[in-house]
């Protein structure tokens, strides 16, 4: 069993972290940057090394320093949280040539499944339904527009290692294509420091479903469910409910069996995400895995009562998983909240500033996944996420009812955030029943904001 562990991630994914730890009676150790000196997830661990200055380049993505600490601290396993270097299979491999124990996949996995072409072939030979697009690289324009025009517009130009929704571009005719390929070409090089590309048929107006997955190292796989992430801006999520109000019990099973055999095929560990796109025929194909923990598992935890964390350690310390595919039943209803420092009003320009007053609501089935405390600093160095608000509800009606409700509650004085914003959304009638695809933000004028006009 793991007895260190050493959490390489900062904000609330680190408490959260740590708060399992504690539980499990494994000593945490907190890695933080000169801005984050007075962080709650510093505060809250046993131990804490400062890793270098505010840039994440030369702290949370040290990879050199954050081994080091592991090593001077004693720490015999690292968990990465998500984003940063989660899905780095560099640095995963520094880990596995250390000794350390890597709270998730190997980096083989992450390699082959980070490489998005590399994950969709994977896909089509496990027969899991793929979306239509190239199954080699592309590497320029030229070259794209000819495999376009045989994929059949619109299509959709991605970095092969990208993520988050940078170095994407949508085209919906030849004429389009060049500047769109070019577009994403530059912004996958700047993000990711790689200009490989693939192409694939646009899913015009899908509903974006992932399902939850754990494997543990003898080769057993389950899943947990569907998550529905489709209220989301420029491919960020931002509310996010499990389970979906368009996935019936039938496809719900059809589509958890593709997400294993998707992960069993990618010999997969630990937890992870299997992504679709869903048609509203019923139709679904396969998007990419995350191999990580999300930022949306908490709903996850709501309606299975398990705490994907503990998984996550218990699979990595090479323990079997703890339940069965029978035994995973979904109760009830939860929804996550996504609290920014940004202003909707303003083009959701960031927030950063010192929290003067704060108060954060309670009570039956609401929890709050956050690192804020009032008198805290929010740097503009960082994500923009300041909590996560997660309740949960015998029903989705009921689960709604309970947001709205906890939403009010929310009192974050000095910075701007998005909680109105989110209030105004879970009022709108189409959200309310269940009648949402991806592109709901950008056909929908939530609260005087139209995204269109950004």
């Amino acid at each position: 069993m793991v007895r260190k562990l050493l959490i390489a991630n900062r904000g609330e994914i680190a408490v959260r972290i740590i708060r399992a730890c504690r539980e499990m009676g494994i000593a945490s150790v907190a890695v933080y940057s000169e801005a984050d000196k007075e962080s709650l997830h510093v505060q809250l661990a046993d131990e804490a090394v400062c890793i270098g200055p505010a840039p994440s380049s030369k702290s949370y993505l040290n990879m050199e320093r954050i081994i080091s600490a592991a090593l001077v601290t004693g720490a015999d396993a690292i968990h990465p949280g998500f984003g940063f270097l989660s899905e780095n299979a560099a640095f995963v491999e520094c880990c596995e040539k250390c000794g350390i124990t890597f709270v998730g996949p190997p980096s083989s996995v992450i390699r082959s499944m980070g490489n998005k072409q590399e994950a969709r072939n994977t896909m089509i030979k496990a027969n899991v339904p793929v979306i239509p697009g190239t199954e080699t690289s592309v590497y320029d324009g030229e070259t794209g527009k000819k495999l376009a025009k045989e994929i059949g517009y619109p299509v959709m130009i991605k970095a092969a290692l990208g993520g988050g929704g940078k170095g994407m571009r949508t085209a919906f005719s030849p004429e389009e294509f060049l500047r769109a390929f070019q577009t994403a070409q530059k912004e996958a090089i700047a993000s990711f420091g790689d200009g490989t590309m693939y192409i694939e048929h646009f899913v015009e107006n899908p509903r974006h479903i992932e399902f939850q997955i754990l494997a543990d190292k003898e080769g057993n796989v389950v899943h947990l469910g569907e998550r529905d992430c489709s209220v989301q801006r420029n491919h960020q999520k931002m509310i996010e409910e499990s389970p979906s109000p368009a996935v019936p019990k039938a496809l719900r099973e059809k589509m958890g069996e593709a997400a294993v055999k998707a992960a069993k095929a990618a010999h997969y560990e630990n937890a992870g995400t299997i992504e679709f796109l869903l048609e509203k025929n019923g139709s679904f194909y396969f998007m990419e895995m995350n191999t990580r923990i999300q930022v949306e598992h908490p709903v996850t935890e709501c309606v299975t009562g398990l705490d994907l964390i503990k998984e996550q350690i218990k699979i990595a310390s090479g323990q079997k998983l703890s339940v069965t595919q029978e035994e995973i039943k979904i109760q009830g209803h939860a929804i996550e909240c996504r609290i920014n420092a940004e202003n909707p009003k303003m083009g959701f320009r960031p927030s950063p500033g010192t929290i003067s007053e704060l108060h954060l609501p309670g009570g039956q089935g609401v929890r709050v996944d956050t690192d804020i405390y009032s008198g805290c600093m929010v740097s503009p160095y960082y994500d923009s996420m300041l909590a996560k608000l997660i309740v949960h509800g015998k029903d989705r009606q009921e689960a709604i009812a309970k947001m709205i409700s906890a939403l009010g509650e929310v009192w974050i004085e000095g910075i701007d955030t998005n909680v109105d914003y989110q209030f105004e959304i879970l009022h709108h009638p189409d959200y309310q029943s269940g009648n949402f695809d991806i592109e709901f933000l950008n056909t929908h004028v939530i609260g005087g904001v139209n995204i269109n006009e950004i």
